[in-house]
């Protein structure tokens, strides 16, 4: 997945969790406690399972990342999408 400039996920989680290899780039991982993590090329990073976060490129710039998951037994791929992330909240990210 590619991300341009300012552009990133809605809030979501994921029921096993999710793992992020970021193949080029610089990029933000934030969770609801307020951790920011600045990913960068050949960072991985992986999200607890129920952990609701989101990611995308810095405001000046592209990510790109590998998103890898498992689904839940029931089928699926057991990701929950939630609202958007407010400008505010991305702003936010950018001062950690």
């Amino acid at each position: 997945m590619r991300f341009t400039p300012g552009a990133r996920t809605h809030w979501h989680s994921h029921a096993v969790g999710q793992t992020l290899h970021v193949t080029e780039g610089v990029g933000l991982v934030a969770d609801r406690d307020g951790q920011v993590i600045r990913m960068r090329a050949g960072d991985t990073v992986w999200t607890p399972p129920g952990e609701e976060h989101w990611h995308g490129g810095t405001a000046t710039t592209c990510m790109s990342h590998y998103a890898l998951l498992e689904g839940p037994e029931e089928g699926g791929d057991g990701t929950t999408w939630l609202e958007p992330v407010t400008d505010q909240e991305y702003q936010e990210a950018h001062r950690q």
